[in-house]
This record gives structure tokens, C-alpha cells and sequence, in this order.
């Protein structure tokens, strides 16, 4: 732990952001004076964070919460360190693993379920490899939520009337503000690649360059918190909810996956013929059978479920084909060092510590049981029907009721599980005690 001591001695730092992602991928934790931080002992916080809704409640189910409200101890991964670009004294942030007081790593902590789907590919001495593409919104600052999201004005002094896609003009209207985005990543190592204008008014996609899937992951985490920072510095919103306007496209994050060999480093989905392996087909068939039971971890929330529309730029089953956006599962054309499946799924409001455990354990099942994929869509495969829940409720009980739950839950862990879908019913019931204005204009006055 020399290293982050030294580190934020060299680099001036007065203030230390410790970061916890909780379920929901929002940064818990606590801001300290660096002269007291310790990387050796750690910090304490209560294991119940990882049991908070996104509206600061609890479960009702008692079994999923300690009642003495138990204290994790918290290690900083000296990996994660780095610097807050947008704070005006010197300050750092370091992402934290949770202990409990015997050493065993907190089971509720998301960090914790990607390491163990990672540790099991370990095993067979695989290394999986990601890259994730991650779509969002900017949008006019809204105090009020009652009233409907719009697309913010950019360089020109006029909102995006109309969709935009791939637009290099409609990008560099907020010019200034992805100046920032850029300078803020740099500063903290996040490998951001290509920014493209998204079918979406003022919808924006970032994509990530390809690596290890914890690292990934982070990133993703970070890069959240750091876009929602440059935009109020613009007074405008950045939001990664998945489908944040009426009559607008969702905002996806996209997880391309491969698996390379530890000691060689050839990718395993592809032989020197560009033909797919063995080993590739079981992993996907793994996420067409598994992605629909563990949908709930890619569709977190109750707004997750309204992207999923036939004919609007999001899938609607698990069907695979070769460089198809209309399926769940994509294989673009690539050369076999660069074979690779993206999942399509996935919204960007998941948490991408669980949406990539998620991936990798479905495709890990497959391998596991050598599922064989069902043939590749040809033309559009919005002419199949649905294949994932259509909402919250549904998806909950799919991974509590589906006859291949039970291989799922094993494998992200049973005491994960459960306590995961305490906080999401517990959220979609509070949901369902809101009165929507759609509800109050059409139903009022005509029922």
C-alpha cells in the first residue's frame, strides 16, 4: 500500500473520494482529509448499503438485512486511484473492495460477483475480454420532475428537432462540453475511443477500448459520474436512464465479449479459417438461454423495460446473427483475433459490475454445458417474437421461477440473488404507489 501513499503525497492531495458502487452502481462511501486516510487499516461502513433502493429504502424482507447492521471493512484497489479532475482543491478517488472482519470479501458487493464469475474463467485459464459501448442522453437541466425531459440547446441557440444519426455537426454543437468529458477521462486514465451522435435527439454513445472486464467495468462506473459532472458544469443534464423521452429511443450499453488464452493469447471464439469455434457456439448458446432468466441485472429498473420496442433500435429476443442490430446477440464481421459477441441487451442504467458478471456467466453456463445456439437470423429479427420479460415483475419472477434459475443463482451466488431482487421488488413497489400524469389525463375524468 506504499504505492497509493506515495501517490497521493507526489500528487498534492488534500481530499480522498472512497468510492463503494452499490446495486444500483451509484458511488457510496466517504469523503476523508488525506492526512487520515489509511490504506493499510481501511474504512468501515455498514454491509446494509448494498441493500439500499435508489430511493433510500430498505426491503421488506428482513432475512436479506443484518439487524445488527454490521460493519464491512473497506480496501482500496490501488488500481482504481486516481485524480478528480473537476474539484477545485486536490483531490483523489479510489474504489474500494468490502472485507468482512474474517477476510472473506462481501458477497452483496457488486466488485465481489464479477470477481467470482472472473475467478471461474480463471480456472479453465481464460481470460475474458470486453468492451463496452455506452449510449446516453443530454437534456435540458429539469427541477421538476413532473414535466418531460427535452434535448438542451447547443452552440446554435436551437434544440435537436429532429434525429441526428452519426451527425458530426449535430456533435460539435456542444463542443466545449465533450472538451471537458475528454479531459476529464485523460486525467483519469479512462480509455474512452470512439464518440458518435446516436439516433436519439442530442443522444450521445461512447465507446471503450477492449480489455480486462473488471477494469472495464470501473471505468464505466467512473465514466458515469464524470459525464454527469462536465454536463452541470454546462447547466445541462446528462442521463443514462434507458429510456428517458417519449418517442425517442432507448440508451443501451453494449458488451462486446470474447475470451482469449491466458498463456498464448489467441482468441478462442475463432480458428486461423475465421470459422467459430466450438467453444464460441456454447458461449452462445449459454446467453440465449440464460440472458432471458438474468434479465432483471441488464434491465435493473422499471423504466429499463420500456426500451425494449419492436421496430426502435433495441432487441426484443436472444436470436444471434452476423452483424445484425436488429437481434439481441450480434457477431460482427471481424478478423479471428477480433471474433467477438456483443450483447445488445443491456441498458445503460445497469450496473456494469452485474452486467457483465451477468454476461460472462451466462456464456460460462453454456460452456459449461455445451449448449448448441440456434441458427443465425437472416434479415430483421424483430419478425420473431419476444423472448425477455416485458417488465420488472416479470423478470424477477423468471429468475426466481424459470427452470434454469437455479444454474444461474448457484453460480452469481444464492445470498447475492436474493438480496438483489429484495431491492428490486421493493422499488417496483414503491413504483407502483406513484400516480403517473398519464393516468391522471386519461383515466380521471372518462372512467
Amino acid at each position: 500500500m506504499d504505492y497509493l501513499l506515495n501517490w497521493i503525497k507526489e500528487h498534492n492531495i488534500t481530499e480522498i473520494e472512497c468510492l463503494v458502487p452499490d446495486m444500483s452502481g451509484i458511488a457510496r462511501g466517504k469523503i476523508i482529509p488525506a492526512n487520515k486516510f489509511s490504506a493499510d487499516e481501511g474504512m468501515r461502513l455498514p454491509e446494509n448499503i448494498f441493500v439500499q433502493t435508489v430511493t433510500g429504502e430498505y426491503p421488506d424482507d428482513e432475512s436479506v438485512i443484518n439487524p445488527a447492521e454490521i460493519d464491512m471493512q473497506l480496501h482500496p484497489d490501488s488500481n482504481t486511484i486516481r485524480v478528480v479532475p473537476w474539484a477545485h482543491e486536490p483531490t483523489a478517488q479510489v474504489i474500494h473492495d468490502c472485507y468482512y472482519r474474517d477476510g472473506e470479501a462481501v458477497d452483496l458487493a457488486p466488485r465481489t460477483v464479477l470477481r467470482r464469475i472472473l475467478n471461474l474463467y480463471e480456472q479453465q485459464g481464460w481470460l475474458p475480454v470486453v468492451a463496452p459501448e455506452l449510449e446516453f442522453f443530454l437534456v435540458k437541466k429539469n427541477i421538476d420532475p413532473d414535466y418531460p425531459l427535452e434535448p438542451p440547446i447547443g452552440r446554435s441557440g436551437r434544440p435537436e428537432s429532429a434525429r441526428q444519426s452519426y451527425g458530426i455537426d449535430a456533435v460539435n454543437e456542444f463542443d466545449p462540453l465533450f472538451e471537458d468529458i475528454y479531459d476529464y477521462c485523460e486525467a483519469q486514465r479512462i480509455n474512452i475511443d470512439t464518440l458518435i451522435h446516436e439516433a436519439g435527439a442530442a443522444q450521445m454513445e461512447i465507446n471503450f477500448l477492449h480489455g480486462d472486464a473488471l477494469e472495464a467495468a470501473d471505468q464505466v462506473f467512473l465514466f458515469k459520474r464524470t459525464v454527469r459532472e462536465a454536463a452541470l458544469r454546462r447547466d445541462i443534464y446528462a442521463t443514462f436512464m434507458a429510456k428517458p423521452m417519449q418517442r425517442e429511443p432507448g440508451s443501451a450499453m453494449h458488451i462486446h465479449q470474447s475470451l482469449v488464452d491466458r498463456k498464448t493469447g489467441q482468441n478462442l471464439f475463432a480458428n486461423t479459417q475465421q470459422d467459430p469455434t466450438p467453444l464460441f457456439l456454447h458461449y452462445l448458446g449459454g446467453l440465449q438461454k440464460y440472458l432471458p432468466v438474468a434479465l432483471c441485472f441488464f434491465a435493473p429498473n422499471v423504466n429499463s423495460y420500456r426500451r425494449f420496442l419492436r421496430y426502435d433500435s433495441a432487441p426484443i429476443n436472444v436470436q444471434w446473427g452476423y452483424d445484425n442490430r436488429t437481434v439481441g446477440l450480434r457477431v460482427p464481421h471481424a478478423t479471428p483475433a477480433a471474433r467477438r459477441v456483443e450483447n445488445r441487451v443491456a441498458g445503460a442504467d445497469a450496473n456494469p459490475y452485474l452486467a457483465l458478471a451477468a454476461s460472462l456467466a451466462c456464456g460460462y453456463l453454456g460452456i459449461q454445458q455445451q449448449l448448441t445456439p440456434q441458427n443465425p437470423v437472416v434479415g430483421s429479427g424483430y419478425k420473431f417474437p419476444y423472448e425477455i420479460p416485458r417488465n420488472l415483475e416479470d423478470s424477477l419472477r423468471r429468475l426466481d421461477e424459470d427452470e434454469d434459475a437455479p444454474a444461474l443463482r448457484a453460480i452469481l451466488g444464492e445470498r447475492f440473488v436474493k438480496a438483489y431482487q429484495a431491492v428490486k421488488w421493493k422499488e417496483y413497489e414503491t413504483f407502483l404507489g406513484v400516480i403517473s400524469s398519464w393516468e391522471r389525463n386519461f383515466l380521471l375524468l372518462n372512467v
